[in-house]
């Protein structure tokens, strides 16, 4: 006998209630076809309830379906849209319907069921039908069938995103505990946590990911489990490199990466796992990073440090990648026998081989690491004001060599400053005013300096030019000779005529290697 969902109701907006009565148009068009035994029956399921309740918009919305597949009723949906009394009675303009698309099957991408997905109204909206999922002990990928709506709700990773709204009754259907869950914004597994986790252990980061999202708490019986040795193992064997890489991102931020370190996660994700005889770094100090990073980021002011170093969304995000390999600071680089190219420290080993980062946040990582000696150099002669302070040219220039391999030299500075910070077990930047203050002091020379842009300096003259000042055809010393114009021009910000810049790279021929006339 099926379980008697609770229910709770909701408040549709004019959009989703024009949605929602096409869509159940479509159910009754199919109904009276005659082809189906029972009754179609629709559901809006997992996070578009979630957020609903949570009073957040969302244009993402999944239609499951009890009794055919979504391919299946899109087809029809879209043949009754084509009728004209449709069109009347839902005004339906051109626009609002998008053309149908069909995703496929991939269960290396977590798409363990063909879904068909149509643009209607603004929303993007999945059909999928109702199904149930069963594991085998050596794969995540679970072999398919049709289900029932309470079926479906305990094959999902948590309570609150296994709420469906009925379509036909207009309530929403919790099978689960996931009304109550909400209320106690407690992030809890359906089924019981050994095995749900076990079945697919990348749940694991995906209730990370929605505890810190949504900023709920993860049930302590789950949040145990989580940490069990043979979940661990079932997440390093069983889950690809590339997929663990996709949650990592879609959940960085200050509290997930809390339940990393507490939930004793951080050497199973950050590692290369190729690689079982791969340095462990000390991540005792590691709190001390993520609450640093997150302080700077809740008391950002402008000029602040957090202001002038993270400045759009990517560099956040960047952020908190640097935030977790600082404790790879901490291990020396891999052994280079001399030969070849050197191996990448390991903190870059740990973001492409355990989250699969792409090359760019690859170099960041590998740059971050090998500037970090000079940038805090630099911050100590600042703050013992060296007479260096007045020379622009050296902060110009050094600026334009952190930022020439991977760009972003503004996070290189903060990557200092939270490896600084976690040497010096400083729980809050913020309270700790000698800390802040003396990178403030950098920051703020910086910006006296006027070097903050000096990597997209537009430069008075360039090769071609240079050559022809020298009467010399070009040649190996041009780099460094244009350099040599670069820095001049840095002391003389307000030159519009390169005379100068020429006349000392002329004076320093022989030094750069310039051929005679």
């Amino acid at each position: 006998m099926a379980t008697q969902p609770a229910t709770t109701s909701i408040e549709l907006t004019p959009k989703e209630a024009q949605l929602k009565n096409l869509l159940l148009d479509a159910a009754k068009f199919i109904d009276e076809s005659g082809k189906i035994q029972e009754p179609v029956v629709l559901r809006w399921a997992g996070g578009w309830v979630r957020d609903k309740l949570l009073g957040v918009q969302s244009h993402d919305i999944d239609t499951a379906i009890n009794v055919m597949t979504g391919e299946a009723f899109a087809l029809k949906l879209c043949e009754l849209c084509e009728q004209s009394e449709t069109i009347k009675k839902h005004g339906i303009a051109e626009s609002d319907i998008g053309n149908l698309h069909k995703i496929a099957r991939n269960p290396e991408k977590s798409k363990h069921l063909e879904t068909t997905t149509i643009k209607l109204f603004g929303y993007d909206v999945d059909f999928v039908n109702l199904r149930k999922e069963t594991y085998t002990e050596d794969s995540r990928n679970p072999q398919m069938e049709f289900g029932t709506a309470e079926e479906d709700a305990l094959r999902r990773d948590a309570t609150v995103n296994a709420l469906f709204y009925n379509l036909n009754t207009g309530k929403v259907e919790d099978f689960t505990t996931g009304l109550t869950d909400m209320k106690a914004k407690l992030i809890r597994t359906p089924l019981e946590p050994f095995q749900t986790f076990m079945d697919d252990p990348l749940r694991v980061l995906r209730l990370i990911r929605f505890a810190s999202r949504l900023e709920f708490t993860i049930d302590p019986a789950a949040a145990q489990v989580m940490g069990d040795r043979r979940v661990l193992d079932a997440l390093r064997l069983k889950i690809s490199r590339e997929r663990v890489g996709v949650e990592v991102e879609k959940m960085l931020k200050g509290k997930a990466l809390k339940y990393i370190n507490d939930l004793e996660l951080y050497h199973t994700i950050f590692t290369d796992p190729s690689k079982p005889d791969i340095p462990t770094p000390d991540i005792s100090t590691w709190p001390a990073v993520l609450n640093g990073l997150e302080s700077l980021r809740q008391r950002k002011t402008p000029g602040s440090i957090y202001d002038v170093l993270v400045r759009s969304d990517e560099a956040a995000y960047y952020a908190w990648v640097l935030a977790a390999i600082c404790p790879w600071e901490s291990v020396d680089n891999p052994p280079h026998n001399g030969n070849g190219k050197a191996p990448p420290p390991f903190g870059t080993l740990a973001v492409r081989e355990g989250i699969k980062a792409n090359n760019k946040l690859c170099d960041l990582t590998t740059v971050a690491h090998t500037n970090i000696r000079e940038i805090m150099d630099l911050m100590i002669k600042v703050t013992s004001y060296d007479p260096i302070i007045k020379e622009r040219d050296k902060f110009g220039m050094a600026i334009r060599r952190w930022d020439s391999k991977a760009g972003h030299w503004r996070l290189q500075v903060l990557y200092a400053i939270m490896v600084e910070g976690q040497a010096l077990g400083i729980e809050d930047p913020t309270t700790d005013h000698g800390f802040v203050s003396r990178w403030q002091l950098f920051l703020d020379l910086l910006q006296e300096l006027d070097v903050m842009d000096a990597p997209s300096l537009k430069r008075l003259i360039d090769g071609t030019q240079l050559a022809k000042a020298l009467g010399v055809k070009p040649g190996r010393w041009m780099a460094q000779a244009l350099e040599v114009c670069v820095a001049w021009q840095l002391r003389h910000p307000e030159a519009t005529d390169p005379a100068g810049a020429i006349e000392e790279v002329r004076s320093r021929r022989a030094e750069l290697g310039i051929p005679e006339k």
